[in-house]
């Protein structure tokens, strides 16, 4: 979701205390992944809020996509949507190891001015579904023809024999004739 120029949210206003909330709303492309087809860009809404010097941000980018099925390889259109919250501290504030401890818990504020975009791209390659299916109860293929089995059965034999004993049933057949 990292686009060629990162949006910067100016959150100067907050730490002077001259607002208590921040909202915003933007697009940034999203990062190409094998096998899923991105139907535009990611949506980010959210806001950064103040609370006595506890500045909290929240954010949700939706992203719609075009995928295969992992079981059956049919069309798989859907929406995904990520979550991501942090605390956000000014430069300074911080020390390099408690920023290297906690990454996946703070934003940091460089001269009043706040870039999220690698964040978020980051935690969307996390999030982001690693097996994508058409319906929770899809049966997949036929492992002989191929056949996507949601359609109904495909009638190849599914009984096998186990090889150690394909000799006796050669030898039953052979009986029975």
């Amino acid at each position: 979701m990292k686009g060629s120029e990162n949006v910067i949210l100016d959150v100067s206003p907050l730490l002077r205390g001259e607002k208590s909330r921040l909202t915003f709303d933007y697009t940034i492309p999203p990062v190409p992944l094998d096998r899923i087809t991105f139907k535009g860009d990611a949506q980010v809404h959210g806001e950064i809020t103040d609370n006595a010097g506890y500045m909290r941000l929240s954010a949700t980018a939706h992203l719609a996509y075009e995928t295969e099925c992992d079981r059956c390889l049919e069309p798989v259109e859907g929406e995904f949507e990520l979550v991501f919250e942090r605390v956000v501290a000014d430069e300074g504030t911080l020390t390099e190891e408690q920023i290297e401890e906690n990454v996946d818990e703070y934003v940091i504020v460089n001269n009043g001015k706040l870039d999220i975009d690698e964040q978020l791209s980051e935690a969307f390659l996390f999030d982001f579904p690693r097996k994508i299916v058409c319906s929770e109860d899809c049966k997949g293929l036929c492992q002989k023809c191929g056949k996507p089995l949601k359609y109904g059965d495909c009638g190849c034999v599914t009984k096998e024999i186990d090889p150690r004993l394909a000799v006796l049933a050669t030898l039953l057949e052979k009986k029975d004739d």
